[in-house]
């Protein structure tokens, strides 16, 4: 059996082209990014991925694999799928920016651990508000729709075809999403918390011999802890409603109706 240098070439752009957006978009977007899943892990799911995508391309440009059209298509698709991933990302961090404002706010700033999916030190209450968000993320289903808008993007928005200048100005304007969003969903108990040092402030004017700081302090992470479950299910509203305008975000630059 022989192959033809042509069909060797159409071969792999049909296969190299879309793994660049798969790998891209796998390497960005929560979960699939956690340092917890390994490297060689990922890449075979985008092996896997592209492997049953490829197949439904009907556009793949035929160029030198060693010309400046190359690098250019590369690049493209490279943004496409870091966009993709960038904006469920942006969801995420605003519950983890959140969670970090009210732990301030309580005292419990201090108290940081080990972020599994980033690697970085954040607060133990918004690695609370992560791990409650990741399920809800999945109960719904986030990550397989996050792979039906990547396959479906190859028939609306085809490989050498960029994002528009309107589409990147988009993006990064969503990027302010994740400060909004946290500081909505954080702001009642803030709010509450603000209250309650008020209310210190006027005790330790009535009685300057009690020690406010022995006495506020506990009481600030005890009533924090009562706030942040009252206000739970407010939070997590507040992600899916992230979530779902990250995912019409992307719907919006990649040219796919709802």
């Amino acid at each position: 059996m022989e192959f033809s240098e042509l069909q060797l070439q159409t071969w792999f752009a049909g296969f190299i082209w879309p793994f660049l957006r798969i790998g891209a978009m796998f390497s960005a977007a929560p979960l699939f990014n956690s340092t917890q899943v390994p490297m060689r892990w990922r890449l075979l799911l985008a092996v896997i991925l592209t492997l049953v995508i490829a197949p439904t391309v009907q556009q793949v440009p035929q160029v030198d694999y060693l010309s400046i059209a190359a690098v250019l298509i590369a690049v493209q698709e490279i943004i496409i799928g870091v966009a993709m991933g960038f904006a469920v990302q942006m969801a995420f961090a605003g519950m983890v920016f959140g969670g970090q404002v009210i732990a301030n706010k309580m005292g419990l700033g201090f108290a940081q651990m080990v972020d599994p999916q980033n690697g970085v030190q954040v607060p133990v209450l918004s690695q609370f508000y992560l791990i409650l968000a990741t399920l809800i993320f999945l109960h719904l289903n986030g990550h397989l729709i996050l792979i039906e808008l990547v396959a479906r993007s190859f028939q609306t928005l085809p490989i050498g075809q960029g994002l528009e200048r309107a589409d990147y100005l988009a993006i990064v304007a969503w990027g302010s999403e994740m400060f909004a969003g946290g500081v909505l969903f954080a702001l009642p108990a803030i709010t509450a918390l603000l209250l309650i040092n008020l209310g210190f402030g006027v005790i330790t004017r009535a009685a300057p011999q009690l020690h406010i700081f022995a006495v506020g302090f506990p009481l600030a992470i005890v009533l924090g802890c009562v706030l942040v479950w009252a206000s739970l299910y407010g939070a997590m509203d507040g992600f899916v409603d992230m979530a779902d305008g990250a995912f019409a975000l992307i719907k919006s630059f990649l040219l796919i109706g709802s």
